[in-house]
């Protein structure tokens, strides 16, 4: 008797693994079907690439924050950055460029990609930003204050009024009762940097952070800076092509590291400061 019940209960043991071996061919059918991809890789790490774009001024913030991102999630390739100004990148995010994340330098440029139904999910605050005067190295034309701005004599250049550095310096020079007159206007932050420290026009309206580390530049933080803000939001995009791979991005940004890496560019001891 004892023997028969040995045999019933072995040739339980058998059929319940079976089983178990068919349902799991079953789930790999599945996960094997055309279309479908895995959120991670077999040992649990994720996988796949990512298009980051960025506002200029978040370059080398965001070039620090990729590299750590990699060295962390292996399995992931972030390709090239793309950096610009945030009213360029949201149009051609809207006019169906490939990107993963946004990262823009204002508020209103993240609304209208969520506008357009691009958002995966609700845009996240990750850090604030501030302007200073930016001059040649040696300051040639001795400029001081936001008020020597409004000499005709002296060329300056700055971000065009749709573009959030331009915004911004438009609402820190109407505080001051300036009226600054350019000999040009660029389309992101980095191209007002880059004419300043050329030498092509005596100085012009950056962020802070963009300043860290040049030796071609000097910068003067101008009365009232603080109270001009700008609000840094970021996204993962509904249409990511490794959608875990754009969220844990998001989330690194948002995360001790991320902020840390913002809170190390620093300029007049302040780096990307708290949105």
């Amino acid at each position: 008797m004892r023997a028969r019940g040995s045999a019933r209960r072995t040739g339980r043991i058998v059929a319940l693994a079976a089983a178990a071996v068919a349902v799991a061919l079953a789930l790999a059918g599945c996960a094997a079907s055309p279309g479908a991809e895995p959120e991670a890789s077999e040992s649990g790490e994720l996988s796949g690439s990512l298009s980051v774009y960025a506002a200029a001024s978040l370059r080398t913030a965001f070039d620090r924050i990729s590299a750590e991102f990699e060295a962390e999630n292996p399995g992931v390739d972030i390709l090239p950055l793309v950096y610009d100004g945030s009213s360029t990148l949201a149009r051609q995010i809207v006019e169906g460029a490939p990107a993963d994340v946004f990262a823009s330098a204002d508020e209103k440029n993240m609304e209208t990609v969520e506008d357009a139904g691009l958002l995966a999910g609700s845009a996240e605050l990750f850090a604030g930003n501030t302007l200073v005067i930016v001059v040649p190295a040696g300051n040639p034309g001795r400029v001081t204050s936001l008020e020597d701005l409004a000499d005709a004599d002296l060329s300056i250049v700055l971000c065009a009024p749709e573009v959030p550095c331009g915004a911004a310096s438009a609402t820190l020079l109407s505080n001051a009762g300036v009226v600054a007159r350019p000999v040009s206007v660029e389309q992101n932050v980095t191209a007002v940097l880059t004419k300043v420290a050329a030498g092509e026009a005596d100085a012009g309206l950056v962020y802070r952070t963009d300043v860290v580390g040049r030796e071609d530049v000097a910068a003067i933080v101008p009365d009232g800076a603080e109270d001009v803000v700008n609000r840094y939001p970021i996204a993962a995009l509904a249409g990511a092509a490794d959608p875990d791979a754009a969220a844990a991005f998001v989330a690194f940004v948002l995360g001790a590291r991320g902020q840390a890496i913002l809170a190390d560019l620093q300029f007049a001891d302040r780096g990307f400061g708290s949105p």
